[in-house]
């Protein structure tokens, strides 16, 4: 059985082409400097890049020689075409990431690399905690209003089962302070980032609702200087194509030197006490 989508594909496209308008990329800038930074310590020069981005306008004029896509369900991708491919920002709002990422894995050339960048479980947890906080103090129940997020040790799990090698997943963490939590709702509008789960509740909420949340955030978030704070994880997940001249695991039992010796200890039997 199909499992059924996470995302609202159309509401995601009109929120993103209205945050088009006066957009607030900061976010992408710091993820931009993040995967530049990482693509020199591969030391290793890329002639054919691809960039997966709902922003091309901040990936492309960084990344100029690249093939810049949308993040659609199926990539605009040719197999066995890049050596590079930047997922850049859209995976937590993929139907399906592991599709994504099998799909990228396909257009990369042997030992070519995987780079995604998506927010993780962290993001916005002060958010997701008034919102709740507030829904159930005035409804008694919940609704989905801000998207889930994976947890970093679940995706470095993901690369493997989209047959990348050699995966890693590490995260940096973004603290960004607003005057109130109505500045931080602007600022994910302006980002694009608002509901677009398919399970939203598609009726208006009540004025209340935001009013409580922004108490309750208050109350909760708020720093020294009477500003709030947000947080955002950025997950970042590397892979490779995989290629014969890359390292592998020693089978088991193939070691030329015990362990004990390297250590300089004595080697104990099983149940022997030490």
């Amino acid at each position: 059985m199909t499992p059924p989508d996470l995302t609202d594909r159309r509401q995601l496209a009109r929120q993103r082409a209205r945050a088009a308008r006066d957009p607030a990329w900061f976010l992408h800038d710091e993820a931009l400097a993040e995967v530049q930074e990482r693509l020199e310590e591969v030391n290793r020069s890329f002639t054919k890049p691809a960039i997966v981005t709902a922003v091309p306008e901040i990936w492309g004029s960084a990344f100029p020689e690249a093939k810049v896509i949308a993040d659609d369900d199926v990539l605009a991708l040719e197999d066995g075409a890049h050596d590079l491919v930047i997922h850049a920002l859209a995976l937590h709002w993929a139907n399906d990431p592991v599709g994504q990422m099998v799909q990228a894995r396909r257009t990369l050339r042997p030992d070519g690399l995987f780079l995604g960048i998506l927010f993780g479980g962290r993001t916005l947890h002060e958010l997701r905690s008034a919102l709740a906080e507030a829904e159930v103090a005035l409804t008694g129940g919940l609704s989905p209003r801000v998207a889930p997020m994976a947890e970093i040790r679940d995706l470095g799990g993901l690369l493997q089962r989209a047959g990348l090698a050699l995966p890693v997943a590490d995260s940096a963490v973004k603290t960004v302070s607003y005057a109130t939590p109505f500045h931080l709702m602007r600022d994910l509008r302006a980002m694009g980032e608002g509901n677009a789960l398919a399970a939203r509740n598609r009726r208006p909420p009540a004025k209340a609702l935001f009013a409580e949340a922004a108490r309750a955030y208050v109350e909760n978030f708020a720093t020294p200087d009477g500003r709030i704070s947000a947080t955002f994880e950025m997950v970042f997940l590397t892979g490779w194509a995989p290629d014969p001249s890359q390292q592998k695991p020693l089978r088991p039992g193939s070691a030329a030197q015990r362990l004990a010796d390297a250590l300089g200890t004595e080697e104990k039997s099983a149940g022997e006490k030490p």
